[in-house]
């Protein structure tokens, strides 16, 4: 019976995926991030595009394979950040949606991660679409700074 059940949740999650992603910022050749000695990824860009992060089709692509933790890469990004001028940012992970095909992954499909961001003094919280199925470049989203080590 749990077969069926887990297969019957299989099919219709391969159903309602499009062949086509709608991502649009994936790069296979951006390259791996860099570690700080706090154990967050060194990042030297920041975003121009109002999108990046804050779009489901322009999530943060954080590739996660090698290693054994599929959520290491999501803190090592979100602990880089602050907010705007400097504040310290608290994050936590709100769901998982918005499936799309993978080719790196066993179903076929990878989901993103919805995380709600904030800090002190802020009027509401902003969400980030992470994925750890793609790779792409890591930069700060528009509205976020780096935090201070």
């Amino acid at each position: 019976m749990k077969k069926i059940v887990l297969f019957s949740c299989l099919l219709l999650l391969v159903s309602c995926i499009s062949t086509k992603s709608t991502l649009q910022n994936v790069d296979n050749n951006a390259p791996v991030p860099q570690l700080s000695k706090n154990n967050t990824f060194v990042i030297s860009e920041f975003s121009k595009d109002k999108k990046y992060g804050y779009d489901k089709d322009y999530p943060i692509n954080m590739f996660y394979k090698g290693t054994k933790d599929d959520r290491i890469n999501q803190q090592r990004f979100l602990n880089a950040l602050a907010g705007p001028n400097g504040e310290a940012i608290t994050f936590s992970k709100l769901e998982s949606c918005c499936p799309f095909p993978s080719k790196n992954t066993e179903m076929g499909a990878g989901f993103l991660d919805v995380y709600e961001i904030k800090w002190e003094g802020q009027k509401k919280p902003i969400l980030l679409y992470l994925n750890i199925y793609e790779r792409g470049h890591l930069m700060v989203p528009i509205g976020l700074t780096l935090k201070k080590n």
